[in-house]
């Protein structure tokens, strides 16, 4: 396969916002379920499924089904690399453009509650016995 395309194909993939987002996301929580990225992202779960559906056929990303739950995750410790990279490009271009980069920080808002199954589990798990 030729190299040229299959890196612009990769870049094409990363050439969105919110497949970004979820990159950095998945960076961070190791695998998430598309209620978990929609609590964290603040966006539909339907635009937040087609996202992951071209970052998977990119094979940036990877599934594993647990019961009705699909759980996200990074194919490899190199898409995290590769992210952390592309974020000090672009600030060292910006930076030659007199711009100033300011990357929207994906944490989850502790004020609102998350529906992922895997969060509930924490926070039963947390809560003492009544």
């Amino acid at each position: 396969m030729d190299g040229h395309k299959y890196s612009a194909r990769m870049l094409k993939a990363l050439a969105h916002p919110v497949r970004l987002q979820i990159l950095d996301a998945l960076s961070t929580d190791v695998q998430a379920c598309v209620c978990h990225l929609e609590s964290l992202l603040q966006l539909r779960q339907a635009y937040i499924s087609q996202q992951l559906a071209t970052l998977r056929e990119a094979g940036l990303v990877q599934d594993r089904r647990e019961g009705l739950n699909v759980y996200y995750s990074l194919t490899s410790t190199a898409v995290s690399d590769g992210l952390q990279n592309l974020r000090s490009f672009s600030s060292e271009i910006a930076q030659i453009q007199d711009k100033k980069l300011q990357f929207k920080s994906i944490e989850h808002d502790p004020g609102e509650p998350c529906p992922c199954p895997r969060c509930h589990e924490k926070i039963e798990r947390l809560e003492p016995m009544r």
